[in-house]
């Protein structure tokens, strides 16, 4: 299965670079989402922030925390993939760089979705459900 079956509406929750951690932390909550791809135009993107990202932030800088931005949290090397990238390849992706989220693009490298493990693990679950009812169904016949 490509991940194009998983994406189908679902527009990816942004943020800029120079937004604040409370700006952040706010947005995540207010989402409900464990990360935002950062971006300052909504399409392209300059990295990706999660909560995990503030956390490691926090011992030391507990002083100037409303100083901080997301641009000094963000990751920059970000992991994306494309509508045509199959389930389960995206799976071993995230498994090898531990990584829970990935944003996905366009042909031409534009944000048009994001994708969660948890996505990824719901999509699986499904597929062997659906996997078992058809064995059932050929062994009761």
């Amino acid at each position: 299965m490509k991940i194009s079956q998983l994406i189908t509406g679902r527009a990816p929750v942004t943020i800029s670079t120079d937004s604040t951690l409370q700006d952040l932390v706010s947005s995540l909550s207010t989402h409900k989402v464990g990360a935002l791809v950062v971006s300052d135009d909504g399409r392209s993107i300059a990295g990706i922030v999660s909560e995990r990202d503030v956390v490691r932030a926090m011992p030391g800088k507990f002083s100037n925390l409303s100083e901080l931005r997301v641009r000094d949290l963000m990751t920059s090397d970000v992991v994306t993939a494309t509508p045509e990238t199959m389930i389960d390849e995206l799976m071993a992706i995230m498994t090898d760089r531990r990584i829970r989220h990935i944003p996905i693009v366009d042909e031409n490298g534009f944000l048009i979705s994001i994708v969660s493990i948890g996505d990824i693990v719901k999509s699986k679950i499904s597929e062997l459900d659906d996997e078992r009812k058809s064995l059932i169904g050929y062994i009761s016949q």
